[in-house]
């Protein structure tokens, strides 16, 4: 997405990609990328009946093996309908004690896998990076949940950080894939209902268009190393859509973004979700409000998960939170290209 001098979004190459995620970027388009394309194939065109992301469910425990860094805090926590776990580093005051400031995190995942063992790792290296507590939210997903229900979810985990006594302006809303979608979703929810809006905004490559149309069409579609738009369409069509079509309003690309937080997005140079990306700097640069969009050189979907190999990895993680920590420090007006 080209910009002007003028515009309040910087679109910017973070990277050249080192010899480890160049690698990681051939075997995975090579291998992950037609499994998961003929399995998107299958559910658009064979398999019509949402229940089967059932047998996703069990992909939780397995990831009990993903332990946080050392020195790393946890404390559950338990809503009516679906729960949530603290994780915030040693040396980060217990958010329970002190409310100085918070990341709110939706973890990825398609709404059909990943929970919170899955993402406990990536979660608690973002938070220390940031140097906040973060509340990694296990909100339901499908085939039991709505979208509705998804952002029901994350508007009362909101309403409990205000709750406690965390100002708004010192909270992060931030995710991955889904979850970034969430979180941008979030932000307009809270103008919906009445609520303060957030302080800032963080989309690890955020699926935030629920509708296939623009993805599809994307140049990135053969490019991308790990999840076709094929893939992104199965879940959307039989998770989301009515007859065929998904209600525009579910999707945070087709809101008007006035008054949103200043926000960061990062997403792999050849990713299919690079699309969503650009709707939501469209909208941005509309708006007038500041976003970074980092552009990670061949990194596969969600690379920071895999910062303990790829250096890449630990350098967008460290990104992450030099812009959190500008959020926190009050700089509400963060101008892009001011995050490394």
């Amino acid at each position: 997405m080209p910009t002007t001098p003028t515009s309040s979004v910087k679109v910017e190459l973070a990277n050249d990609a080192d010899w480890r995620t160049r690698l990681v970027y051939n075997v995975a388009l090579r291998t992950a990328h037609p499994a998961l394309g003929a399995l998107g194939w299958l559910g658009v065109n064979v398999v019509h009946d949402k229940r089967v992301f059932a047998v996703t469910s069990y992909t939780d425990a397995p990831a009990a093996v993903l332990i946080p860094p050392r020195g790393t805090r946890r404390r559950s926590v338990s809503f009516e309908k679906f729960g949530a776990e603290w994780l915030w580093d040693r040396r980060v005051p217990d958010p329970v004690e002190r409310q100085n400031g918070a990341i709110l995190y939706f973890h990825g995942g398609g709404f059909i896998v990943c929970r919170l063992r899955t993402h406990r790792r990536l979660v608690a290296k973002i938070a220390k990076a940031s140097g906040l507590p973060a509340l990694s939210v296990d909100y339901r997903q499908l085939p039991q949940a709505s979208y509705t229900d998804i952002i029901d979810d994350a508007v009362e985990s909101y309403r409990y950080l205000l709750g406690m006594g965390f100002r708004p302006e010192k909270i992060i809303l931030a995710g991955d894939s889904a979850g970034g979608g969430v979180a941008f979703r979030l932000a307009i929810a809270t103008r919906e209902r009445g609520l303060p809006m957030p302080g800032g905004i963080t989309g690890i490559a955020p699926w935030a268009d629920l509708d296939w149309s623009y993805r599809n069409t994307h140049p990135n579609g053969p490019l991308d190393p790990l999840i076709p738009p094929i893939g992104y369409e199965a879940v959307a069509r039989m998770g989301f859509a009515e007859n065929g079509v998904v209600d525009p309003a579910l999707s945070a690309v087709n809101h008007e973004f006035t008054g949103m937080p200043p926000a960061l997005i990062q997403t792999g140079s050849k990713e299919c979700v690079l699309a969503d990306a650009e709707q939501l700097a469209r909208r941005y640069a509309e708006a007038g409000v500041p976003l970074t969009l980092q552009l990670w050189d061949r990194a596969i979907h969600i690379h920071q998960a895999g910062s303990d190999v790829l250096p890449d990895a630990r350098r967008a993680i460290a990104d992450i939170g030099a812009f959190h920590r500008r959020v926190l420090a009050g700089e509400s007006t963060v101008r892009p290209g001011d995050v490394g």
